[in-house]
């Protein structure tokens, strides 16, 4: 009975062997910003969460109406647990899930308020701007009839001769 306790205890282990969830969880002030991923794929309404799976670089982008769009990047860094050979433990051997969340908070700025007299007028400097910057194209002229088109008695290419007269 004895030799079959080991193998057993083995099996049990190894069917219960925990392993680590990752996952980052992002909140803005005010609430409701969409988060896009690095991939520009939406992830939610703040709050929202992901999971990950390597530890390192990420960047994120918040939207929402009235504030500015913000990009971020954040760098997660690996726990100790997390590290090499200790990371074959804690992914294989633990009997138990580590969960390893982290949070990341955002507060949005507000976007000026632009009034509609100061875009025009910016508008029309650039369009008096647009007006001298570069030489202008001459405009088309009346399409010419292709009967009244000139023939160029000369044309570029060889010169052909005409077949010698049998002796």
């Amino acid at each position: 009975m004895r030799g079959y306790l080991f193998p057993v205890l083995l099996a049990c282990c190894s069917l219960s062997a925990g392993c680590v969830e990752r996952r980052f969880v992002i909140t803005t002030d005010p609430p409701g910003a969409i988060a896009y991923d690095e991939k520009g794929f939406p992830m939610g309404a703040a709050p929202t969460d992901r999971q990950f799976v390597y530890y390192g670089k990420y960047k994120f982008t918040l939207v929402r109406d009235g504030y500015q769009t913000q990009v971020v990047e954040e760098q997660v860094k690996a726990p100790w647990y997390e590290w090499a050979p200790i990371d074959f433990i804690s992914e294989n051997v633990i009997p138990w899930t580590i969960r390893d969340i982290r949070r990341f908070h955002y507060t949005l700025q507000a976007a000026p308020i632009v009034p509609p007299e100061s875009v025009l007028q910016q508008a029309t400097i650039l369009r008096e701007r647009g007006l001298v910057t570069g030489t202008q194209l001459p405009l088309p002229g009346p399409p010419v009839p292709v009967d009244s088109a000139p023939v160029n008695p000369n044309p570029p290419g060889p010169v052909l001769m005409p077949p010698a007269a049998p002796e």
